[in-house]
């Protein structure tokens, strides 16, 4: 038996449900298109002359980015994230195209409108996440394709690497301080300032990201049963690239650790993700720092570590880094340093 959905304002989906036979379904742009379809697919039925067609021709875009959120997404790290950008993305009318008809021309037309809308990041990201589902619906679900449409579709350009380091000296007033020590200031509970920062454990967690390149989540993440003070290394079995290390701390980063107070939790800091950039955006616009972002502070790291361990692997294998080419990228040394080594 046939059954009829309005889907949006322009499309009608037509599905059909009969004992012995696979629920199919298609999407037309009039009801009437979709009861022909209907009338002719349960004929077939009736006869015995109906086969199953390649899932592509049935399937629009918008449903295999939905099954995929549904069934495979999950496993993935970081899925929440991902579940809500994909689910945005098929907002969009092109999606409700069928796979089999979708040419690169309607996804460059829907990539030059995105970027009239958003960073040219975030669409490369998109694109990054309907390839995924493409290739995991050819591999896995049956969908027959001569190829990714998306591989001959030309992915933006990115320019967004970042070389923000704490300068050491800002004026202020008759005397002059450096950005560590005016942004530290800002985070202390001891702050002269009226409005000081109001938890605890948020200097401690900005001055252990200076000192030893975690990020923000494997800070959120770090429990006491994974550092050895004695032996002085923090054990991450959860980083982003999705392999544990063994971070090094220094002197400064152990004495840090030892000064904090244990509670019943067992992590460090015992505080959710939205409570620290609550926290840190409080603390921003107290210290009056423009254009700094926490994860800048990675970058600070990586680059005063590169002053101590001059060999690279040594470098990447506190910082995590899988590839060269991204350590690169947080490595800034300041001119004037070079300068010196140079007048050595």
């Amino acid at each position: 038996m046939a059954s009829f959905y309005k889907r949006g304002g322009y499309q009608w989906e037509a599905r059909i449900r009969r004992r012995g036979f696979p629920t199919i379904g298609r999407t037309f742009e009039t009801k009437s298109e979709a009861q022909i379809w209907a009338i002719q697919t349960e004929a077939e039925m009736q006869r015995g002359t109906f086969v199953v067609r390649n899932p592509a021709e049935d399937l629009s875009m918008r449903d295999l980015i939905e099954r995929f959120t549904r069934e495979v997404s999950p496993s993935h790290k970081g899925h929440k994230k991902e579940v809500a950008r994909m689910r945005h993305t098929a907002k969009c009318r092109v999606w409700e195209t069928y796979v089999a008809n979708l040419k690169p021309a309607d996804i460059a037309a829907w990539r030059d409108q995105r970027l009239k809308q958003v960073a040219p990041a975030t669409v490369l990201r998109e694109m990054g996440d309907l390839a995924l589902v493409l290739n995991h619906a050819m591999k896995e679900w049956g969908i027959v394709l001569a190829s990714n449409p998306l591989k001959n579709v030309k992915r933006p350009k990115v320019s967004n690497a970042r070389e923000r380091r704490l300068k050491l000296v800002v004026p202020q007033g008759n005397f002059s301080k450096s950005e560590e020590e005016i942004l530290l200031d800002a985070c202390s509970t001891s702050s002269s300032a009226l409005n000081r920062c109001r938890v605890s454990w948020l200097k401690p967690m900005v001055e252990l990201a200076i000192e030893t390149a975690m990020r923000r989540g494997e800070l959120l993440r770090l429990e006491w049963a994974h550092i050895d003070l004695g032996t002085a290394v923090a054990y991450l079995p959860d980083t982003k690239n999705g392999e544990p290390r063994h971070v090094p701390l220094t002197p400064k980063a152990v004495a840090i650790l030892r000064s904090l107070e244990r509670c019943d939790s067992p992590k460090v800091f015992d505080v959710s993700e939205n409570a620290f950039k609550l926290a840190w955006q409080r603390a921003l616009k107290r210290s009056g720092l423009k254009d700094l972002h926490f994860h800048d502070l990675r970058h600070e790291a990586a680059s005063r570590l590169a002053e101590k361990l001059s060999n690279i692997l040594e470098l990447s294998s506190v910082t995590g880094h899988k590839d060269i080419r991204m350590l690169k990228r947080y490595y800034h040394p300041r001119a004037e340093d070079l300068a010196k080594k140079l007048a050595l």
